[in-house]
């Protein structure tokens, strides 16, 4: 194959694969499969398509004493075909799952941060690094979604992700590179079998494409075999999923129930997935189900899964993240600055009261000798205005509805040692007027 028909190939094929997409950020490493993508596209818009806005997006990983020196080249690379190059640094934590997983972690980060609006994200993988996902996979004792493995276009992140080569070999693209007299980053970390993929790479796939010439290949039709079963799974749970599922996102543990544990555990993952959620093992989600959604209902069961946790309320399965704890946080309050509230739960203002008092969290302003103190947690009695007596905290909590982990982050405000009122909520019989004294209405606004 010369370069004039290499090159036809590939622009042939990635003007199939963007479809009517114009606005295209490549993720370039410098390596041979993302130096033949860019290079591609960029003959695309020199050639065929001149409306293609195309970009590259170099992240430094600072993992290697040669990354400044890879930068460099992809930035020289870029400029040779005039195509706008930025570089992204990043800091890697080795302790986030290991450094494969936090780098590609902080990567897909750094895409979700710099991507513009219509803009879409083309990855370099190939239909090797397909089988090797794969693998991976079934070495992991994944089920259907995770053999799936990578998709040739989905949305992840809040954006459209295409690979478009998944279905060219490491084979082609090497001729591809050669042909078109590319220059490509050979980075050492590649050499290194400790890592998992690294060794199927180096040392067990080798072995197979030689026995099976077409192992890769089959692999890929396996997984999009598995990726057809679970798209078939998603439109007959649809309907079952949006019936369990409330305006908060919510799932009723009851609905539930009525399933076969099988049928419970697809809607269960498909539910975790519709939230953005780690999918979870078998174990974990079977513990989901015995630990959290059928715990005792005075029990504050939880299981976390990566950055979130699920709990039960009122028999509603909720996942949430991971809130700081506020119950110890005391602030002093001068009511005439506005207050900004600790782990974005908005800010406090105090208002003159308006002359109706229809408006919420309507009190009266502090006397002279009386500071006015924010907390997070209430203690002991409260004499809420408009109930006959008075209630324990707890119990006054349970009968609004206010579910256990959001009960200490409702700013309440003190004067003193005397709880006047939770914004939204209720105020207290302390709050009362006496004497025609002047009032002011409290406003919580908390960040959407």
């Amino acid at each position: 194959m010369n370069s004039k028909i290499a090159a036809t190939f590939l622009t042939e094929h990635l003007r199939h694969k963007i479809g009517d997409s114009r606005k295209l950020c490549v993720a370039f490493s410098g390596g041979l499969d993302s130096a033949v993508l860019l290079a591609g596209l960029a003959e695309l818009r020199d050639t065929t398509l001149p409306q293609v806005e195309l970009r590259a997006l170099h992240i430094h990983h600072g993992l290697s004493q040669f990354a400044d020196d890879w930068m460099a080249h992809c930035q020289a690379f870029c400029h040779q075909r005039n195509i706008p190059f930025s570089a992204v640094k990043v800091q890697v934590d080795a302790q986030d799952g290991g450094i494969e997983a936090a780098a590609r972690t902080a990567r897909y980060q750094v895409f979700a941060a710099n991507l513009a609006e219509n803009e879409i994200l083309l990855t370099a993988q190939h239909l090797n690094d397909q089988c090797e996902t794969f693998m991976l996979a079934l070495k992991r004792g994944s089920g259907p979604a995770g053999l799936s493995a990578m998709s040739a276009d989905s949305s992840v992140h809040g954006y459209r992700l295409l690979r478009p080569l998944l279905d060219l070999s490491r084979e082609q693209l090497e001729e591809f590179a050669a042909q078109l007299q590319l220059s490509w980053i050979e980075d050492d970390s590649n050499r290194d079998a400790r890592f998992d993929r690294n060794f199927l790479r180096l040392d067990i796939l080798p072995a197979l494409y030689q026995r099976w010439p077409h192992f890769a290949s089959a692999t890929a039709r396996s997984a999009l075999l598995c990726a057809e079963q679970e798209t078939l799974l998603d439109e007959l749970l649809i309907e079952s999923l949006c019936a369990l599922t409330d305006d908060q996102g919510s799932l009723a543990v009851e609905g539930l129930k009525a399933f076969s544990s099988v049928r419970r555990s697809a809607l269960l993952r498909r539910w975790l997935a519709s939230r953005g959620a780690k999918m979870p093992s078998r174990e974990q989600l079977q513990r989901i189900w015995d630990e959290v959604a059928l715990s005792r209902e005075d029990a504050q069961a939880q299981l976390v899964l990566g950055t979130l946790v699920i709990r039960r309320f009122r028999q509603r399965l909720y996942l949430l993240p991971e809130f700081q704890s506020l119950k110890d946080v005391v602030i002093r309050w001068d009511p005439a600055e506005k207050l900004t509230l600790p782990d974005g739960l908005g800010y406090l203002k105090a208002d003159p009261a308006p002359a109706l008092q229809m408006a919420e969290c309507v009190i009266r302003q502090p006397r002279a000798d009386e500071k006015v103190i924010v907390r997070f947690k209430a203690h002991g009695v409260i004499e809420k205005v408009g109930r006959d007596r008075a209630r324990q905290a707890k119990k006054l909590w349970s009968e609004l509805g206010v579910p256990p982990w959001q009960r200490d982050r409702i700013p309440l405000i003190y004067y003193d040692e005397q709880l006047m009122a939770a914004p939204g909520w209720f105020t207290t019989r302390q709050s009362q007027p006496e004497n025609n004294e002047a009032q002011w209405q409290i406003v919580w606004s908390a960040l959407q």
